[in-house]
C-alpha cells in the first residue's frame, strides 16, 4: 500500500471507534488533530506520514474513553501490521503517541511526538476547545461552574485554569506556539464574558 492508502485505511478504522463519541473526543476530533499534525509536520521537517498517522490514533488506549485499553492498543497494533505499515513505521507511530497525553506530564522523545502533542493540545483551546471542554464535562456530568470555592474542582469552569490555559506555554514547536496564541486570547476573553454574566 501506499502512504495514502495507508492514512486512508487508518481514518477509516478510526472512524469505526469514534464516530458516535459525544465526549469531544470523536472522529471530528481526530481529524483535527491528524490534519493538524501534518501540517506541523510540513513546517517543522518531520515526517508527515507518521505525524497524520500517529494524530489519527493518538487517543486509542486511553483510559478515560476505553473500558478494556489494552484491548484497544493490541487491535490497533494488529490493525497498522494488516494496513502493510513497516515495523519501523509502526514503532515510529506508537513512540509519537506514547506521551502525549497532558496528565503524563512528559515531553515525547522524538519531534513527530512533539508535533502530535502540539495537534492534541491546539485542539484543546480556542472556540473548539471552549465547546469540547463542555461536551465532556456534560457527558460526566460536571457541574459548569460553582459559586463556592471548595465546589469548583470538578467543574467544566475550573479545568480551563487546571489545564486548558497553561497550554500555550507548553508548546514545543515555533509552528504550534504562533496558533496558540491566538486561541489562548480567545479564552480568556470567553472566560471574561462568562463571568460577567454569571454574576
Amino acid at each position: 500500500m501506499t502512504a495514502i492508502d495507508k492514512t486512508v485505511a487508518i481514518r477509516d478504522y478510526v472512524y469505526t471507534i469514534f464516530n458516535d463519541d459525544v465526549t469531544g473526543h470523536d472522529f471530528a476530533h481526530m481529524k483535527r488533530v491528524a490534519f493538524m499534525a501534518r501540517y506541523l509536520a510540513e513546517q517543522e521537517q518531520a515526517d508527515p506520514f507518521i505525524c497524520e498517522s500517529a494524530g489519527w490514533v493518538h487517543d486509542i488506549g486511553d483510559r478515560k474513553l476505553f473500558i478494556n485499553p489494552d484491548k484497544a492498543v493490541n487491535e490497533l497494533d494488529d490493525f497498522l501490521h494488516s494496513t502493510g505499515c513497516t515495523t519501523n513505521e509502526i514503532s515510529k507511530i506508537w513512540e509519537a503517541v506514547e506521551d502525549v497525553s497532558f496528565s503524563k506530564g512528559s515531553v515525547p522523545a522524538s519531534l513527530e511526538g512533539k508535533i502530535v502533542q502540539d495537534a492534541d493540545r491546539l485542539d484543546a483551546i480556542g472556540a473548539v476547545g471552549i465547546a469540547r471542554t463542555f461536551a465532556y464535562g456534560a457527558a460526566n456530568g460536571q457541574l459548569l461552574w460553582h459559586d463556592h470555592e471548595r465546589s469548583r474542582q470538578e467543574t467544566s469552569i475550573q479545568h480551563f485554569y487546571d489545564k486548558l490555559l497553561c497550554l500555550k506555554d507548553s508548546m514545543n514547536t515555533a509552528a504550534a506556539a504562533q496558533t496558540a496564541v491566538e486561541r489562548h486570547q480567545f479564552m480568556e476573553i470567553y472566560l471574561n464574558q462568562f463571568f460577567k454574566e454569571w454574576q
